[in-house]
């Protein structure tokens, strides 16, 4: 069991020990430091957008967030079951103060986790996050007397609103989409996209589609992070209906990858790049990806005329260096798509409505678009990490090792091998290391990955 408290907000198991998981204790200490923070910000007539995704804890840890706000004093705009995306967008639709979505993201169901937005609907910086673990730390908070406690209404439109967002994007074609009478299959793993995702669909004109694991249990039926072993029943049923397309979301719906028509799968790594090919043909700009994503972005970006830069991993991150460069897309090779001035935030609604224009426009079926990119190869491995490890010892270890090849310690350790590139750091939302190798051979990456593993184990002994 376990509680995380990074850039990704505060992430935990639930059930077990305060202090250890995210227990209620911990749920309304967290909230109420939130609540406590903001107030520094502005001290008067305070609104907070609350969301969630459909994981089984999520009305137990919802009803405690939203009592908590109310006994700060605060107002909450209460989306019920929403997507990641739809709150950020909603803190800006409703002028609020903050915004916090209760989702754990990829993690298995016994996970969840507070993610914390500022005005602007984005992610708390890390200094903001600091501050705020100073007050939880002190129970440094004063909760409202019973005259002045804050009340709390539904955001039902809010969805809708986002979705209407998407589809009136400048660079959304809708005739083009409807034209192509795509058929797709979706899998919504038993959380929120079995809402969001049908309801884009109906919104772009998509009539045919099937959806998969549609019920909102929390019972996911699947590991839910979207990755070639965990999408194995969709593969299968694009191929058996005879599909021109395949959509995995993940629980909160800001993760996307696709599935070509022959059951193959287009690769996550490739919905930001595909995305961005279609966004930068129509308009010229620089892109950002995360140090473990694919350089696929970089030869596309490069073919348009611009400039391609690299970020530490996390949507925070990714997000200040794309202001910082004044990108017109960016993302994660892990399927999340931003698209800026729609909001900076990853977006699987936005990423859908733009893939599918792209595919549309282009006349080309799912498999002949992805076989006209670059192909490479990313190797995604992890090693949990076990109590008491000492990460910087390894790190050292390993830079010793591979002291002549080139080496970035922006983020973890990165190290060059010629074209090819191994990246390993610690999750911000898991006790493991991720260890992510890419090459133009698949063979080579996974050789890559496999060694590295090995350097690591080594070191840890």
């Amino acid at each position: 069991m376990a509680l995380i408290k990074s850039i990704s907000g505060i992430r935990g198991t639930i059930g077990g020990k305060p202090g250890e998981t995210l227990s209620p204790l911990d749920l309304v200490r967290f909230t109420a430091a939130y609540g406590s923070w903001l107030k520094q910000q502005s001290p008067n007539n305070i609104t907070v957008v609350v969301g969630r995704d459909g994981r089984i804890s999520g009305e137990m840890v919802q009803g405690l967030v939203v009592h908590t706000l109310n006994a700060m004093g605060i107002h909450v705009i209460d989306l019920g079951l929403s997507t990641t995306p739809t709150v950020e967008m909603a803190v800006c639709f409703e002028k609020a103060a903050g915004g916090i979505i209760l989702t754990a993201s990829h993690n298995p169901k016994e996970w969840n986790a507070l993610k914390l937005l500022n005005h602007h609907g984005e992610f708390i910086s890390a200094d903001d996050g600091a501050a705020l673990l100073a007050i939880a730390a002190k129970d440094d908070f004063i909760f409202a007397p019973v005259d002045k406690l804050g009340t709390c209404t539904p955001g039902n439109q809010l969805l809708e609103k986002h979705i209407e967002a998407c589809v009136n994007y400048p660079l959304v074609d809708v005739a083009a989409i409807k034209k192509a009478k795509f058929k797709i299959v979706i899998d919504a793993i038993n959380s929120t996209g079995a809402i969001a995702v049908p309801a884009l669909l109906n919104a772009l004109g998509v009539k045919d589609f099937t959806v998969l694991n549609g019920t909102v249990t929390g019972n996911f039926a699947h590991n839910p992070e979207p990755l070639p072993e965990n999408l194995r029943e969709l593969c299968n049923e694009v191929n058996k209906q005879k599909a021109n397309l395949g959509i995995a979301v993940d629980p909160d719906v800001d993760r996307l990858c696709f599935v070509c028509e022959d059951g193959s799968l287009f690769g996550e790594e490739y919905t930001l790049v595909a995305v961005a090919d279609y966004i930068l043909s129509h308009t010229k700009g620089n892109t950002v990806s995360n140090m473990s994503s694919t350089r696929a972005l970089k030869d596309i970006t490069l073919k348009h005329g611009g400039e391609y830069f690299a970020s530490a991993v996390g949507e925070v991150n990714v997000v200040t260096k794309m202001k910082a460069v004044n990108a017109v897309i960016g993302g994660e090779g892990n399927g999340g798509i931003i698209v800026p001035d729609l909001h900076y935030g990853r977006d699987a609604l936005i990423g859908i409505a733009l893939f599918l224009t792209h595919l549309a426009l282009q006349k080309k079926t799912a498999k002949q678009l992805r076989n006209s990119y670059p192909d490479y190869f990313i190797s995604k491995n992890k090693i949990e990490l076990t109590k008491g490890v000492d990460l910087n010892k390894i790190f050292d270890h390993i830079k010793k090792k591979y002291q002549k090849n080139p080496i970035n310690t922006d983020d973890g350790l990165k190290i060059e091998f010629d074209k090819d590139w191994v990246h390993l750091r610690s999750s911000n939302t898991e006790p493991i290391i991720r260890i992510y190798a890419e090459s133009n051979s698949e063979t080579v990456a996974a050789n890559i990955a496999k060694r590295l593993m090995g350097d690591i184990q080594e070191a840890a002994q």
